[in-house]
């Protein structure tokens, strides 16, 4: 293959795809800089105001699309457009500009949209580039509005109605997502978005193949161009020849029968050929995520991610929030446990009204735990929020980033304390709840015997466990190479971690990517894990491969690699002990 044939992006929803291209490109209204009279300030506030209320009810219409299309969980991603549009410090903003500057409603609106999407354009958050895609649909209608010239959607390729074809454009919004015809459109291509963007969620609800992150896309392919598109390989091939297009058909019908296992996995339970047993959990990042995960089979939840809550917003969430959240996800997973993790805050995930000075390097800086304990105002509620909810729920509190065992020791001694606070109130709530830690620095694992004294559980945060110990940036494109969880250093620390929590008779669980991986999935059975926090989507793979794959085979290949030299070597050894079992797929 021809690199200059071959595009390579993030693969959101799964599926092949081969069709012409359509570039899609938004005609943006122009907004002057305009000023108005004083005697025009009121009513300039008046024609924002309505506006915002214009918005709100298309976006209500969209959402009632999305519902009947792909379902009530899914039409609630509109809602965080619904509000971003009536978000009361930007509307306030919004409005002062208007009053002090005396500027028109869509000139003072743009100023400030532009202002916010500079601030999440240049974030490191992949929570706040997500959020583009839906301020760009806020902006798109209410300029739209405002100016009386409504955005209009450029649309560059075939136009046969019947013909079947492929979407490129720059930035995919849920908006346009939803108001696809799925028998003309057959695959999406978005330079901008990752897996968690609203767009994706809904690409994979509306079963379109997609692929996101896919840079220079609208420069390399041209209107009408043929293109091959696999949404789980993330890969785009143009004009691809004969012989390329019968691998891909090939690929597809072993990718169709593996998806009829995986279908038939979720129902039977995670248990290996010769009877060892698994518990799989999943990882909810955001409320979207709550029914894919009981949809795929999840046990529970293994990592409650709280940040969304924070990221994006003016204000910190406050008790009843937070509460409410923890509610609605422990009555969806009714009957079975849920691991809350306290906030990980740092470096970019502050709310904008919570003023921190710049770091140069926030990965090693002000963050997580240290936050938390630093600044009770952030954590003294969701413990507060915790502990209610446990009254009657099976939750657990996970500490992130945690270093020291007097780290843990303040935690709970702040929850021994709010526990107090609320029975004097008289409010309902549990005396305590387990208390257990993240394990995701070399500092927690050489400490990991002395933190087992005074945690409930142990759950290995492989992500940042693999980039602290081989000081490598998980995010950086260039070093992805480096970045290798089966590296045998990786490996020792996640053996010693299981082992020392068996001697102290603790659960301990891996709830990174590494679970979420199958052939990392059997290393780490093979090193003693019997729970695993899966990302949605991975649940019935990874259900599947722990039953295809015997402990015994697992169990060997896994104290090979505690002895490799080289993460190639455990990988090599990974994919010669699983194909037998799992084939090349």
């Amino acid at each position: 293959m021809n690199a200059e044939r071959l595009l390579k992006g993030i693969g959101v929803s799964p599926g092949v795809a081969y069709a012409s291209a359509v570039v899609v490109r938004w005609d943006l209204p122009d907004v002057p800089d305009r000023e108005v009279g004083a005697d025009e300030v009121d009513s300039e506030v008046a024609r924002l105001r309505a506006a915002v209320t214009e918005t709100v009810a298309a976006l209500a219409q969209l959402q009632e699309r999305v519902r009947e299309r792909a379902g009530v969980e899914e039409s609630k991603i509109f809602e965080a457009q619904v509000m971003l549009a009536q978000d009361v410090d930007f509307l306030r903003s919004v409005e002062h500009l208007i009053r002090k500057n005396r500027l028109s409603a869509e000139t003072a609106f743009e100023y400030k949209a532009l202002e916010i999407r500079n601030l999440w354009a240049n974030s490191s958050s992949t929570r706040l580039r997500d959020r583009l895609a839906d301020l760009g649909a806020i902006q798109i209608r209410m300029l739209g509005i405002l100016t009386g010239k409504p955005a209009v959607a450029v649309w560059s390729g075939p136009s046969d109605g019947a013909e079947q074809v492929i979407v490129v454009t720059h930035e995919l919004s849920p908006g346009l997502t939803v108001q696809l015809d799925r028998d003309h459109v057959v695959g999406l291509v978005s330079e901008e978005g990752t897996r968690t963007s609203h767009a994706a969620i809904l690409a994979h609800s509306l079963g379109i193949p997609a692929v996101m992150g896919a840079a220079g896309a609208l420069a390399k392919i041209r209107p009408g161009a043929m293109v091959l598109l696999d949404g789980q390989a993330g890969t785009l091939h143009l004009d691809p020849d004969p012989s390329e297009l019968e691998d891909a058909r090939v690929r597809l019908s072993r990718r169709q029968k593996t998806e009829l296992e995986l279908e038939a996995a979720i129902s039977q339970p995670a248990e290996s050929p010769d009877g060892r047993r698994y518990a799989l959990l999943g990882n909810v990042d955001l409320p979207e995520e709550i029914q894919p995960a009981l949809r795929q089979g999840a046990g529970g939840v293994g990592l409650l991610r709280t940040e969304f809550l924070v990221t994006g917003r003016t204000q910190l969430p406050t008790e009843d929030e937070q509460y409410a959240y923890f509610r609605r996800v422990t009555e969806a997973f009714a009957g079975r446990p849920v691991v809350i993790r306290s906030f990980d805050l740092g470096g970019d995930k502050f709310p904008a009204a919570f003023q921190t000075p710049h770091e140069p390097n926030p990965f090693l800086g002000w963050r997580s735990i240290r936050v938390c304990l630093d600044e009770p105002e952030i954590f003294r509620p969701q413990l507060r929020a915790v502990l209610r909810i446990a009254a009657d729920r099976d939750v657990q509190l996970m500490l992130p980033l945690v270093m020291e065992v007097d780290e843990v020791l303040e935690a709970k001694r702040m929850l021994d304390e709010e526990a107090a606070r609320l029975a004097a109130a008289g409010v309902r709530a549990a005396r305590t709840v387990p208390v257990g830690v993240m394990i995701e620095t070399p500092a927690a694992v050489a400490l990991a015997d002395q933190l087992a004294q005074v945690c409930a559980f142990f759950s290995v945060g492989s992500n940042d466990l693999t980039q602290y110990t081989l000081a490598v940036d998980r995010g950086n494109a260039r070093l992805a190479a480096r970045f290798a969880p089966h590296h045998p250093a990786v490996v020792r620390e996640l053996a010693r971690v299981v082992e020392v929590g068996a001697a102290a008779g603790i659960p301990v669980s891996v709830c990174g990517e590494m679970a979420s991986d199958p052939l990392t999935a059997v290393l780490l059975a093979g090193l003693g894990y019997t729970t695993l926090s899966v990302a949605p989507p991975s649940l019935p793979l990874i259900k599947w491969v722990l039953r295809s794959v015997p402990y015994a085979v697992a169990h060997e290949v896994a104290t090979a690699a505690r002895d490799a030299t080289a993460p190639a070597a455990v990988l090599a050894s990974l994919q010669r002990a699983t194909e037998p079992f799992l084939g090349r797929r």
